[in-house]
């Protein structure tokens, strides 16, 4: 409550800019946020890559299908998404997780997705203390309290700090991660069984942090779990996003 009411006393005194185009008001301002370029349909089934064949499996998940039920974005690892996530992973901008949690929220309801809980992607707890938070806890939590669904944030677990992935392949990406996470409940209410998850994260290069994070949840009994992103890069776009 008190750290509220200091923020938006600082706001009065240093009103926040744009990330991406340094205008007074809003971390992420109007005009900005409505250059974000959608992904549209179609799309494939299983990756939501376009471009697709409306419900059908690309190439890629047909060879090698997700080990999750499926990923959804909001668009490409391009501006404005791309400068607010590194606004808010690597500048300490947390203000930014309430309207990228809003678009997050946004992208649920345009795909039709259907969850019972939300789980943020964890981080290992050594980063997490280097960093100060979890961007992907403070993105679920907004984006969790606009859909009114309940959000688990200290069940499911990271195991071991994997190494950088930036320069591996997806199959060195999944062997990297695999037992990484692992998924403990305090007691039977927090049972998954039949339950629907969505796992919010930033984001998705190859899904191999999503597929990881699903194993223990399928594991415990979930029905399905899907995947929830920001934005995916596209073709040959780079991310400096040693975790995914």
């Amino acid at each position: 409550m008190w750290g509220d009411v200091i923020q938006r006393a600082l706001d009065l005194l240093f009103p926040p800019q744009c990330v991406r185009c340094k205008a007074s008001g809003d971390v992420l301002c109007a005009r900005c946020a409505a250059t974000v370029s959608w992904f549209r349909p179609p799309l494939c089934y299983g990756c939501g890559l376009p471009p697709g064949n409306g419900g059908i499996l690309c190439a890629r998940c047909q060879h090698q299908p997700l080990q999750l039920s499926g990923v959804r974005a909001v668009g490409g690892y391009q501006e404005p998404l791309r400068s607010c996530i590194r606004a808010l992973k690597y500048q300490g901008n947390r203000r930014l997780a309430e309207p990228l949690g809003c678009l997050l929220a946004r992208a649920y309801q345009h795909y039709g997705l259907q969850a019972d809980i939300i789980i943020p992607v964890p981080l290992h707890p050594e980063k997490q203390q280097q960093r100060g938070y979890n961007q992907s806890q403070l993105l679920a939590e907004s984006c969790a309290h606009l859909l009114r669904l309940p959000m688990y944030t200290t069940r499911l677990q990271r195991l071991h700090n994997a190494p950088a992935q930036v320069t591996l392949t997806a199959r060195q990406r999944r062997k990297n991660l695999q037992g990484a996470f692992s998924y403990t409940p305090q007691d039977t209410t927090q049972s998954l069984f039949k339950r629907r998850i969505l796992i919010i994260d930033d984001v998705c290069t190859t899904g191999a942090t999503l597929e990881a994070c699903a194993a223990p949840l399928f594991a415990a009994g979930a029905q399905a779990v899907w995947g929830l992103v920001l934005a995916r890069p596209l073709g040959d776009a780079r991310i400096d996003n040693n975790k995914l």
